[in-house]
């Protein structure tokens, strides 16, 4: 880390090592030399004159040393081309394979294929991330499935819900991440062997204008670099539509975890809940006394940024000339990785936070009781009109009361006092308005739901990836 010029806060203060390093240089360059690798392996099995020598000291050559990434630096500032650059420096270590290097391919073959491999390890290790906040969001559901709260709609009070149902909630919608997860990965495909405008036309050349050996070749390199399937066509490039659709599935993960973040900010300032705090943390470098809820603030964050890279994406993919154009290079340096890398930040920090949530009963039955007799009208009413009274008189009674305590809370800022009101009303003399207040019977099926949930949804997960929920789960760096 240098000090005297700007680093990425990404690399330094949010996202794992692990996602850094996948999206590395020498992550990356290193996979265009298995990549060129793979190209002469297949042409020499397909009868090219390709020498065991080359062969043999790419094979022993794949890893970069600082040495070769400073040579690398030294080809590309005359060059001008990062790929011819790369091409000579490892020409300068390979002598037998320089004058195979690259045969036939376009800048793209590595470019392409070598992204379309990060993008795919990406996705999985995210998918690892997942997992874990699911897995922990099913354990506080359950734990917490039976506890009544006040429910929200428009943020204003609403009929019950339970704090585990509400936690669902934000499980599912990461359920569903999931799924367009694992269905990006099943549908990512290698870009393959299709030369500079998507012809194979250099390839045919290469073959004596063979067209079965360039399918097997094209067949062979996809094996070795580890895919079942390439696109069927591409121009030079695979589509970027592509791109779009793996950055919209970033986004769509960073919309649930933006969605339940504010939702946590929201329940912190009731004080109902509470992220983790660390023994020494400090909420404000003035205010003393205050507990941020900082992490969640710093997922909304975070993926408010990644949400908004999709458009990158779409954008990229529509202003695509023809076979190909290269405004999408620059850009794609920086919204493919800097997306993967902003959503491993938001997945770490909702594991720390789901997994140390810390909950507060007393406070949420007191904020649920001062609503509570407004949300226990409709039954007072009903059991008004089962002991004899006349429904509209009732309905009228319950209205006015209700009118009139709203004011004592807005206007005087005193206790809720509708039951006292309507236990001073003679027409509902037959009535128990003590039962009438209790929580649990408000909450609906909310903690089967919860229940029911977890056992048909999350418990498939967690055995469907049982090994991701074992191992380094990847630390906060901050």
């Amino acid at each position: 880390m240098s000090h005297d010029r700007y680093e990425n806060p990404l690399l330094t203060r949010y996202a794992s090592d692990a996602m850094a390093e996948l999206w590395s240089a020498r992550t990356k360059h290193g996979l265009w030399r298995r990549l060129w690798l793979a190209l002469a392996e297949s042409q020499q099995e397909l009868g090219l004159d390709i020498p065991d020598a080359a062969l043999e000291q790419m094979r022993g050559a794949l890893d970069l040393s600082d040495n070769d990434f400073a040579l690398a630096a030294k080809y590309e500032k005359d060059l001008r081309h990062d790929v011819m650059a790369h091409v000579h420096a490892w020409g300068d270590v390979c002598p037998a394979a320089r004058p195979i290097i690259h045969l036939g391919a376009t800048s793209c073959f590595v470019t392409d294929n070598a992204e379309l491999i990060q993008t795919r390890r990406a996705l999985e290790l995210l998918r690892t991330r997942l997992v874990r906040v699911i897995d922990a969001l099913g354990s506080f559901s359950e734990q917490w499935a039976d506890e009544p709260c006040l429910g929200f709609t428009h943020l204003q009070p609403a009929q019950p819900t339970t704090v585990g149902k509400r936690a669902t909630l934000w499980c599912q919608d990461l359920c569903l991440d999931l799924e367009e997860v694992e269905h990006r990965l099943a549908r990512l495909k290698f870009r393959g062997v299709k030369g500079t405008t998507g012809t194979q036309a250099t390839f045919l050349q290469l073959f004596g204008g063979d067209g079965s050996k360039v399918d097997r070749l094209d067949e062979l390199v996809r094996a070795k670099m580890g895919f079942d399937a390439s696109y069927a066509v591409t121009g030079q490039t695979y589509p970027r539509k592509v791109d779009a659709m793996v950055l919209g599935t970033l986004s769509g993960v960073g919309q649930s975890c933006h969605k339940a973040g504010t939702d946590l900010r929201i329940l912190q300032h009731r004080k109902e809940l509470e992220e983790p705090q660390g023994d020494k943390q400090i909420g404000s470098s003035a205010m003393a006394y205050k507990r941020n809820p900082m992490r969640a603030e710093r997922m909304c964050g975070l993926a408010r940024f990644a949400m908004s890279l999709a458009a990158n994406g779409d954008d990229t993919a529509a202003t695509q000339w023809l076979e190909r154009t290269l405004d999408d290079s620059a850009n794609r340096r920086l919204s493919l990785p800097q997306s993967c890398l902003a959503i491993d930040a938001c997945l770490l920090i909702y594991a720390n936070v789901a997994g140390g949530l810390i909950v507060y009963p007393k406070v949420i039955a007191a904020n649920l009781a001062s609503e509570l007799p407004f949300m226990a009208t409709e039954a007072v009413l009903m059991a008004g009109v089962e002991a004899g009274g006349d429904r509209q008189d009732l309905h009228e009674r319950v209205r006015v009361h209700s009118r009139d305590a709203g004011k004592v809370v807005k206007e005087q800022g005193e206790a809720n006092d509708l039951i006292a009101r309507l236990q001073a009303d003679d027409a509902f003399a037959g009535v128990d308005l003590t039962a009438a207040l209790d929580p649990k019977k408000y909450i609906g099926r909310a903690p089967e739901q919860t229940r029911r949930f977890v056992e048909q949804v999350v418990a498939p997960i967690r055995e469907r990836y049982r090994d991701a929920l074992t191992g380094d789960a990847g630390e906060l760096k901050v």
